[in-house]
């Protein structure tokens, strides 16, 4: 007779713990909670089972590299993806396919992915050469067209084929489209989508991942640079709970991390990535299959605070249209969501992007009880429409394998800028400026993102000295008085907006301007929004993001001296110089930074007369410079009105 073992794990503490599980002819159910195996689960006989519901999770304190766990035996666990028959995942799988020698084994999808149909039961779905999938209450059909993995790879058409029965080795991730329709079926199974256990998920497919347990320490095949082109791996969380991304992005990454203090040092024996995580997003809802249709980008995580245990940067996504060899095209939507990214989920799928040949590892070391949720900064990327705003206070209790008191750490993200540039009126991207004071005004791995799409035609990026990137994420020391390079890419005449998107757990400056180094004005891009249409060209070295407006913030006597007017009822531009001022010259620009006229060699007289009646209606800059170097501008508004 088949025994039934029931273990509601409820107290959230390592203090009492299993050294092993082993399971032999029953199951555990944990529902909600968390249970900590010191070191391997031994599933014992096909009917020795594992399920974890309501978010519960398993933690193993094992470090072996390959982990130990054994048995014919499965876990079960769910996870949400999008049920959009359009849009992708990026998945990577917590178990592996069942087998009784100890180790970590391959996922393949028709033999561990299922339909759940109660809390225990639940059915084999089908997989169909069809582009769509589908979803009913009575069956799911996954479409094996969009299985697809990707490692230490650097050009669109190495994607790999993996479909129903293709492998996916422990800690690689894989890709897959959601499903059309809705299970209403109401299997009593509560998360973060689903509160009251209710049938019917709507904008979410439930589904139960069975297998082997992954546990132990995990190599990842990363490469590092294939000419001028980076090499990127998909991966993810490959446990049966969550993990903190921090760890893994930063020891793997030329870091060393003090778990007492949180505090990371350089110089760590692991430098295989350049220590960031990039997340694909997609339109919701998709409305194609077609490449040339997607509307899609990349979103970006950097572990960049001050210590590993506190919340780092996530930049959304641009979306874009693509080509069909996989490049961006010109035009796309708005930008993408915001996702909290600290703590990853189970089943998550990411990008790494490789420096050097070897293996990023995935350890026990990393592993966390986090629930969904924004609170708690872990997020699985799928349609969503959760607030973003936490409170900023330190952390509650987090049972970790590491021994880490989170308690003693705050959950404040990054102190952050987040600047949105929308290009032609079409799509806007999102670029970060992050402050942290232990980081440099170079590059610093981990710290500074550049973008995966640096072949757009318009563009806005921050540049960093002596690195070639465009940077969607810098991280440097704050300094009130520091001038930051933004630059402008125009493939063929297009018109900027810009504007301070949001601002994140900083207020070590009242105001944001965007100085344009040609006409010499402040723009205060806080309050409002710079606007300007420039020719082709990249534009490097003229924009820069300050916290002063130098023109205001010291005396300057042209100002106080010489008056600026444009007169629209006689159509000219008086310049009053009573004190008799020597000026130098007196340049018109137009608001893409054309020079109209440049005005030297001027004798010294009470006032200048210019005239404008030849300029269509629109806002002008005039620069006023005088023989001893100084100088100011100021904006005109022509107008035959």
């Amino acid at each position: 007779m088949k025994t039934t073992l029931f273990i509601f794990c409820t107290v959230f503490s390592l203090n009492s713990l299993f050294a092993q599980l082993y399971v032999k002819d029953a199951y555990v159910f944990n529902k909600g909670s968390m249970i900590y195996v010191k070191d391997y689960v031994e599933l014992n006989t096909i009917n020795s089972n594992i399920f974890l519901r309501n978010e519960g999770q398993l933690l193993q304190g094992s470090s072996s590299v390959g982990g130990l766990n054994r048995g014919v035996g499965f876990l079960s666990v769910f996870q949400e993806g999008t049920a959009n028959n359009y849009g992708y995942n990026y998945w990577c799988a917590p178990v592996g396919v069942p087998s009784a020698g100890a180790g970590n084994n391959s996922f393949v999808l028709d033999q561990v992915v299922k339909r759940p149909i109660s809390n225990i039961a639940m059915q084999t779905p089908t997989f169909t050469s069809s582009y769509d999938g589908s979803s009913t209450s009575s069956a799911l059909s996954i479409s094996n067209r969009w299985i697809y993995k990707y490692t230490a790879a650097n050009n669109y058409s190495n994607w790999t084929y993996v479909g129903q029965s293709g492998t996916v080795a422990s800690g690689l991730g894989y890709t897959m489209k959601g499903v059309s329709g809705d299970d209403t079926t109401a299997i009593g199974e509560t998360t973060v989508n689903n509160p009251t256990g209710a049938g019917g998920l709507n904008d979410y497919q439930r589904y139960d991942f069975r297998g082997k347990p992954n546990e132990g320490t995990i190599d990842i095949s990363v490469a590092g640079l294939a000419g001028q082109y980076p090499n990127s791996t998909l991966t993810g969380n490959p446990y049966s709970s969550a993990i903190n991304l921090n760890l893994f992005l930063l020891e793997n990454s030329g870091y060393t991390v003090n778990y007492t203090t949180g505090a990371v040092s350089a110089g760590g024996p692991v430098d295989v990535i350049n220590g960031n995580a990039y997340y694909w997003e997609h339109q919701k809802p998709a409305t194609s299959h077609l490449l040339l249709q997607y509307l899609g980008g990349y979103g970006y995580y950097a572990p960049n605070n001050t210590n590993a245990f506190s919340p780092g940067t996530y930049n959304a996504g641009s979306w874009n249209t693509y080509n069909i060899d996989g490049s961006p095209n010109t035009t796309g939507s708005s930008t993408g969501s915001t996702y909290k990214r600290m703590f990853a989920p189970i089943g998550q799928g990411f990008m790494i992007e490789g420096k050097v040949n070897g293996n990023a590892q995935m350890k026990n070391l990393y592993r966390v009880f986090v629930k969904e949720g924004v609170a708690s900064n872990s997020q699985f990327e799928k349609n969503t429409t959760t607030s973003n705003t936490i409170g900023i206070q330190n952390w509650d209790e987090i049972p970790n394998v590491a021994g880490v008191d989170y308690t003693q750490f705050s959950n404040a993200p990054t102190p952050q800028i987040k600047i949105h540039t929308t290009f032609n009126n079409q799509f806007t991207k999102e670029v970060t400026m992050a402050f942290n004071p232990n980081t440099t005004d170079g590059f610093d791995n981990a710290m500074d993102v550049g973008s995966y799409e640096a072949n757009l035609t318009n563009d806005a990026y921050f540049a960093i000295p002596n690195n070639t990137k465009n940077f969607v994420i810098t991280t440097l020391p704050f300094d009130i008085n520091k001038r930051i390079p933004f630059t402008f890419k125009a493939g063929e005449q297009a018109t900027f907006k810009v504007a301070v998107g949001d601002i994140i757990n900083f207020n070590d400056a009242e105001n944001v301007y965007l100085y344009d180094g040609l006409t010499g004005i402040y723009h205060d891009i806080k309050n409002g929004y710079f606007e300007t249409t420039l020719p082709a060209g990249n534009y490097t070295n003229r924009f820069e993001v300050t916290f002063r407006d130098a023109a205001l913030s010291i005396s300057n006597p042209i100002k106080e001296n010489i008056t600026v007017v444009q007169n629209n009822t006689s159509h000219q531009l008086i310049i009053s110089n009573p004190n008799m001022m020597e000026i130098k010259a007196v340049t018109l620009f137009d608001i893409t930074g054309k020079l109209l006229f440049n005005k030297t060699k001027l004798a010294v007289k009470g006032s200048y007369e210019y005239s404008t009646a030849s300029y269509a209606d629109a806002v002008y800059l005039v620069k006023i410079q005088t023989s001893d170097g100084q100088s100011f501008g100021q904006k005109i508004i022509v107008s035959s009105k």
